[in-house]
């Protein structure tokens, strides 16, 4: 099954790393959160997300055009967002499996992002080539409520 691994989440609450890791192994963290979203004209809204990491505020936001459209079949996009399993490594010799339903996932074309990060402290070393170099492509996904099942081990 196609699925998702998580390297590094975070969130501005305690209990959801709590939980999350601790039942899922997951690799979330609590860190001081903002976001905010601004009308730039009739046909564009820029947003942007914020969390405090050493001191430093490290952001990652984008204007985005207000018409939501399906993802095409077979797009980058969709091969990016649709995921419906995610994965965690549990031992040396066993993972975790758990379902994630939501309802399929509308985006926005992007005009201009920023993207401006301790990638070393969120990811390490081995991810810093990859999310410091120019983007391939930017897109903007809707999001929706989830369900996450229980997970399997495997």
């Amino acid at each position: 099954k196609r699925g998702v691994v998580f390297v590094s989440e975070i969130v501005p609450k305690i209990l959801i790393p709590l939980i999350t890791n601790t039942l899922y192994k997951e690799h979330y963290r609590k860190l001081p959160m903002r976001h905010s979203n601004n009308q730039v004209d009739s046909n564009y809204t820029q947003y942007l997300y914020e969390w405090k990491l050493k001191g430093r505020w490290n952001k990652l936001g984008a204007t985005v055009n207000n018409d939501f459209i399906a993802m095409q079949s077979g797009s980058a996009e969709e091969f990016i967002l649709e995921h419906y399993w995610g994965y965690n490594r549990l031992s040396d010799v066993n993972s975790l499996e758990y379902q994630v339903e939501h309802v399929p996932w509308r985006i926005g074309a992007v005009r201009g992002f920023v993207f401006d990060a301790d990638v070393k402290e969120l990811y390490g070393d081995a991810f810093v080539p990859y999310l410091t170099a120019k983007p391939y492509s930017a897109f903007f996904a809707e999001g929706s409520a989830i369900n996450v099942r229980t997970a399997t081990k495997l």
